[in-house]
């Protein structure tokens, strides 16, 4: 499976990291001893199951690597654009792709096995996206001080991973959509106005499944999908606050040292 890797995002002056970052990429922040990119270059170049990779907002004058075959493209207007145009350029090297693992540049912790399951998880599924979710105690076990924020459903409470899988058709569906639901991607209310106010009250009560959360969101986007349940906490463990990235620091320094 060919990968997009989005790498374009710089915090803003009135964002938690921008003292780290001073406007420069979040990619580039250094993690043990190399930008958080290349974590997950790294990962991506030792999966057996990835053939072509595709970054997003960075160049080669970065001085990134990886052994698989890589393609920089330059950052769009918005994540979606991102994506977009990931999706594009992948079916250009491979037109056959008819499904692209994204994967974001802030979740360094990953690792060859999770990304060669992910592959395997969805590669048969026949839907426009495969959205992974990770159980809290997954997490809470994992990074017990990561500070998530996490929806609560009916006999589970779950955040988002930053590792999941679309259809390649995904490029030819109208852009609104997917605006919407990466604005809602963290955003609870912005959720309700995307799946409804009933779903979320039901989420809020605990009285709703995941498959019929799910159901419902997919009905009212006009999209098909399915939710994967990923057992690996690294895939929702996303750098966006000065404690995270201390934590993955320390996480990632004991991965060297051993």
């Amino acid at each position: 499976m060919d990968v997009i890797v989005t790498a374009g995002g710089i915090p803003s002056s009135d964002e938690p990291l921008y003292p780290y970052t001073l406007g420069k990429p979040k990619a580039l922040l250094d993690i043990a001893g190399k930008p958080m990119v290349q974590w997950v270059l790294d990962a991506l170049e030792k999966a057996q199951r990835i053939e072509n990779v595709v970054l997003i907002g960075l160049t080669d004058e970065n001085e990134l690597s990886c052994k698989k075959s890589l393609v920089f493209i330059p950052n769009q207007d918005s994540m979606i654009e991102n994506i977009l145009a990931g999706v594009k350029k992948v079916m250009e090297i491979n037109p056959s792709a008819h499904q692209v693992l994204l994967v974001s540049s802030d979740i360094p912790a990953i690792t060859a096995d999770m990304v060669d399951w992910e592959v395997e998880t969805t590669r048969q599924e026949e839907v426009d996206l495969c959205y992974n979710v990770v159980k809290r105690q997954v997490v809470e076990a994992r990074y017990p001080d990561s500070k998530r924020t996490f929806t609560r459903l009916k006999g589970m409470q779950v955040c988002g991973a930053d590792m999941n899988v679309v259809s390649t058709s995904v490029a030819s569906m109208d852009p609104a959509i997917w605006e919407r639901l990466v604005a809602s991607r963290k955003n609870p209310l912005k959720q309700a106005a995307i799946i409804g106010l009933d779903t979320l009250i039901l989420a809020m009560l605990g009285i709703i499944t995941l498959e019929e959360a799910l159901k419902k969101a997919t009905s009212r986007l006009h999209m098909t999908g399915r939710v994967i349940i990923c057992p690996f906490a690294e895939a929702a463990m996303d750098v966006d606050k000065p404690n995270q990235l201390e934590l993955i620091r320390a996480d990632l320094i004991k991965r060297v040292v051993d």
